[in-house]
C-alpha cells in the first residue's frame, strides 16, 4: 500500500519585490508548470503575473497522526504586484496556510496590509516570514531582526491571526543575481515552522466537483491539460467535467499530481487534469465543474461586512470590482438591513428570508457612518445603533458563473496603486443568484426592501371641529387623490385620516374622527385671526410682544413606507 500522502496549500502572499517566488523556489523540491515566473511575460517583466505552484515533500509531522506518510506542501506563489490583486484573491480561496513575505528593510507596505486582510477573510493560519536579512549589516542584524518581529506582533495583535510564528530569512543571498552556490539562510528552520503548523484541513469528497483552474496548455497527440486545485467534491478518470466558459463538457482521460499518474483526487488536492482536446488559449483560468452544477447569475443578494481598513463611506448605488468565485466583474450596490425593531434579532446565517420586511440604507451602516433618515426613528441619545447584519444587492455589469454560498470581495481596484491606502472595500458570502435576465421584472419584486417616508405640513385654519385644511405638505402639481385615507398626526396629539383636495394650490383638507382639543381649537384660532389682523397697519408693542407669546404653528406629519421594486409604488402605513 502507497504511504499516504496528506496536501496542505500553503499561499506566499506579500507586497511586490518581498522576494516570495525566490522563497518558494528555496523551499521547492518539486516545480509545476506553472511554477517560478515560467510564463514568459513574467520573465520579461521579472514579476510574477500569474499563481505559480510548486512542493515540498517531507516527513509527516506527528500531530498529523502515527504511520508512515507524507506531507505535501503546495506553494501558491501569489502576485505581489497592485493591478494583480484579483489573482491574488483567487488565490486565497485555495489557501489553507498562509505565509506573509516581509521585506525586513521596510516592512509592512500597502500590498502586504491588502494581502494580510484577504489572509483574514479567506485563510485560518499565518507564519509571517522576514525575507532578504542579508541585506542588514552582520553585527546590527540580529536587533534589526528583533526590532521589526515586535512591529510585526504589534501590527498582528488585533487580527486573528496575533501571536503568529515570525521566522527570519534570506531565500537567495545576494538578490536574483547572485550565484546559485550561495546557500539560503533561514530556510530548514522556516520548513520546521511550516511541519508545526500545518493541521488536516476539512476535506469532503461529497458534492458537486468544482475545481479553480490557473493554467491551460496542450499536449500534441494527448489533449488539453488543465491544472489548477480542487474547491469541493471529487474527480475520477472517465469523469465528465463541464467548462462553463466554453459551454462544452469534456471527458477526463488521465491526471498528474506533482507528475505522478493518479486515478482520482478530492478537495484540497493540487491536480493536473487532461481531456479531450480544445484550445488552451480558450481559458487561461477559470472553474470546471460537473456539468450542469454551477450557476450564471446577472446579480445576487450576499450578506456582508465592511473590511475595517477600507476608508471612507460604502454607498448606495456606488460601483465597485466585485470578485465572486474567480471572476472579477464591475458591479453596482444596493445596501440594507433589518427593520430597525430587528436589528438585534439573531439571523440564521448563510440563508435568506424573502418573506421579511428589510430597510433600505444610503450607505452600509458603521460606527463611524451618518444616521441615515431610514435610521434615525432607532438612533436614540445619539448613538448610532448597528444591525447585526447587513446585505446588499449586487447587479453586475456582466453575468458571472460561479457556485452558491462563494466568497464575495468588493474593491475599489481603480484606486491609484500607488497611494497608500486599502482597496478591498467589503467582503461577504453569495446567499441568493438571479439566473434570470429580466430578473428586475421575475426577481427583485420579491424582495422586500422599504423606504420609509416622512413629509410634514401646517394645519392652515380650521374648518369645524371635525376637520381643518392643511398646506406645505405636497407641491401644486401633486395628485392629492393618491394620499386620501392616509393617516397623518397633528403635532397636538390629534389623529387625522386625509379627506381630499382644497382648491387648486396644493391644500388639502383633513379629518379628525376624534374631534379637535379644546386647546388646538383656541391655538388656531388665535393664528388665524393673528393673520387676518397682521398687514392692518403698523405693529403696536403690544402686538409685538403678544407674538412672541404666541404657539408654534401646528404642524402635520405624514409617514409611510413604500417597497423600492414595487412596481404599483403603493404607500403603506402600518
Amino acid at each position: 500500500m502507497a504511504a499516504r500522502v496528506l496536501n496542505v496549500n500553503v499561499g506566499v502572499l506579500g507586497h511586490i519585490d518581498s522576494g516570495k517566488t525566490a522563497l518558494a523556489r528555496a523551499l521547492s523540491t518539486t516545480g509545476s508548470t506553472a511554477a517560478f515566473d515560467r510564463a514568459p511575460q513574467s520573465r520579461a517583466r521579472g514579476i510574477t503575473l500569474d499563481l505559480g505552484f510548486s512542493c515540498l515533500r517531507t516527513a509527516l509531522p506527528p500531530q498529523l497522526g502515527p504511520g508512515p506518510g507524507e506531507l505535501q506542501l503546495t506553494l501558491v506563489d501569489c502576485p505581489g504586484h497592485a493591478s494583480l490583486i484579483r489573482t491574488i484573491i483567487g488565490g486565497a480561496q485555495i489557501i489553507d496556510l498562509m505565509m506573509l513575505v516581509i521585506d525586513v528593510t521596510k516592512g509592512m507596505q500597502t500590498q502586504s496590509a491588502e494581502c494580510l486582510v484577504i489572509g483574514q477573510i479567506a485563510c485560518q493560519k499565518m507564519v509571517v516570514v522576514l525575507n532578504k536579512i542579508d541585506l542588514l549589516p552582520e553585527g546590527k542584524r540580529q536587533s534589526a531582526i528583533e526590532k521589526m518581529t515586535k512591529k510585526m506582533q504589534k501590527t498582528l495583535e488585533n487580527t486573528k491571526f496575533s501571536g503568529c510564528p515570525i521566522v527570519a530569512v534570506a531565500a537567495k543571498p545576494g538578490g536574483p543575481e547572485a550565484p546559485e552556490s550561495e546557500n539560503p539562510l533561514g530556510v530548514s528552520e522556516l520548513i520546521e515552522v511550516l511541519k508545526s503548523q500545518a493541521y488536516l484541513p476539512s476535506r469532503d469528497p461529497s458534492g458537486h466537483f468544482l475545481m479553480a483552474v490557473d493554467h491551460c496548455f496542450s499536449i500534441k497527440g494527448q489533449g488539453t491539460v488543465m491544472t489548477g486545485t480542487i474547491l469541493s467534491g471529487s474527480v475520477s478518470l472517465g469523469d465528465n467535467v463541464e467548462i462553463p466558459a466554453l459551454k462544452v463538457t469534456k471527458r477526463v482521460k488521465s491526471m498528474q499530481m506533482f507528475h505522478t499518474p493518479v486515478t482520482y483526487a478530492m478537495q484540497g488536492d493540487r491536480v493536473g487534469v487532461c481531456v479531450t482536446q480544445f484550445d488552451p488559449k480558450l481559458l487561461e483560468r477559470g472553474l470546471i465543474c460537473t456539468p450542469d452544477s454551477l450557476h450564471t447569475i446577472h446579480a445576487a443578494i450576499i450578506s456582508l461586512k465592511k473590511i475595517q481598513y477600507f476608508r471612507g463611506a460604502l454607498q448606495t448605488k456606488a460601483k465597485f470590482h466585485i470578485t465572486v468565485g474567480h471572476e472579477t466583474v464591475m458591479g453596482r450596490v444596493m445596501f440594507f438591513s433589518p427593520a430597525p425593531a430587528n436589528f438585534n434579532e439573531e439571523i440564521q446565517e448563510n440563508v435568506f428570508d424573502f418573506e421579511k420586511d428589510y430597510l433600505y440604507q444610503e450607505e452600509y451602516l458603521s460606527k463611524d457612518s451618518g444616521s441615515s433618515e431610514e435610521n434615525k426613528e432607532n438612533d436614540q441619545a445619539g448613538e448610532v445603533q448597528l444591525p447585526k447584519q447587513q446585505w446588499a444587492l449586487l447587479e453586475f455589469e456582466k453575468p458571472v458563473t460561479c457556485p452558491k454560498l462563494c466568497l464575495v470581495i468588493g474593491s475599489k481596484l481603480d484606486t491609484d496603486i500607488h497611494a497608500n491606502t486599502c482597496r478591498l472595500a467589503f467582503h461577504g458570502v453569495l446567499l441568493q443568484g438571479m439566473e434570470d435576465k429580466n430578473y428586475t421584472e421575475t426577481f427583485l419584486p420579491k424582495l422586500k426592501v422599504y423606504k420609509q417616508k416622512h413629509k410634514e405640513g401646517q394645519v392652515e385654519r380650521v374648518m369645524d371641529d371635525y376637520s381643518v385644511i392643511g398646506r406645505s405638505l405636497f407641491k401644486k402639481e401633486t395628485n392629492i387623490q393618491i394620499f386620501v385615507g392616509l393617516k397623518v398626526k397633528l403635532s397636538t396629539g390629534e389623529d387625522g385620516i386625509i379627506d381630499g383636495g382644497f382648491g387648486q394650490s396644493g391644500k388639502f383638507k383633513i379629518r379628525i374622527p376624534d374631534g379637535l382639543k379644546p386647546d388646538t381649537k383656541i391655538l388656531l384660532t388665535a393664528a388665524s385671526k393673528k393673520k387676518s389682523k397682521g398687514g392692518k397697519g403698523d405693529m403696536t408693542k403690544e402686538d409685538e410682544s403678544s407674538k412672541n407669546d404666541s404657539a408654534q404653528p401646528v404642524t402635520i406629519s405624514l409617514t409611510f413606507k413604500r417597497y423600492v421594486f414595487d412596481t404599483q409604488k403603493k404607500m403603506i402605513q402600518s
